[in-house]
């Protein structure tokens, strides 16, 4: 694959971080421009919009008298949220999505097409009707959950074995576990 095409794969398979930092920047601006505001109004000795810069520098400055609880919590909610923003800038985000193995194409699959052919596989090998298979792909494991006629028993086995061989077929490259679901109790006709 050349580097164009792995570029092309990537930009399809990952999701893009913009609508975070677009989301960052205008609560940042938002803030900025607020301050902005309040400084003018202070300026030309008009009433704040919600509070006037010495009011803002006062309670800042008194924040170390607080209460411990007070600060405890705003510390935490700082915490959280410089958590989150920096795990939005390190993990990789995932779109649901698969490079599909090809000699000179660059060729991406969604996950609900996968998930369909796969459903349609084990409804084949199970003996149901295809609405009774549905289907669930993680980025490493798959469920097949299958709801059989009462009465018809389902070889676990064996629909795990096709639903496996037909996602190797579709040549995803990535090995893929996949747990087969029959609950005890079916539905009663097909």
């Amino acid at each position: 694959m050349s580097g164009v095409d792995a570029r092309i794969v990537r930009r399809e398979t990952h999701s893009p971080r913009s609508t975070a930092a677009v989301v960052t920047a205008i609560a940042i601006a938002v803030v900025v421009c607020w301050l902005a505001l309040e400084s003018v109004l202070h300026l030309l000795q008009l009433p704040p919009v919600l509070m006037s810069p010495r009011d803002i520098l006062t309670r800042v400055a008194a924040a170390p008298s607080a209460g411990s609880a007070t600060l405890v919590v705003v510390a935490i909610a700082a915490g959280l949220l410089g958590l989150v923003l920096l795990a939005l800038s390190i993990l990789p985000g995932r779109r649901p999505r698969r490079r599909l193995a090809a000699e000179r194409l660059a060729i991406v699959a969604d996950d609900t097409m996968l998930a369909s052919a796969l459903a349609r596989r084990a409804a084949q090998v199970a003996g149901v009707a295809p609405d009774a298979v549905t289907v669930s792909l993680g980025r490493r494991s798959g469920t097949v959950r299958i709801v059989p006629v009462s009465g018809a028993p389902v070889d676990r086995d064996a629909v795990r074995n096709a639903v496996t061989e037909e996602f190797a077929a579709a040549g995803t490259g990535a090995p893929m576990r996949i747990a087969v679901v029959v609950p005890p109790s079916g539905k009663v006709g097909s």
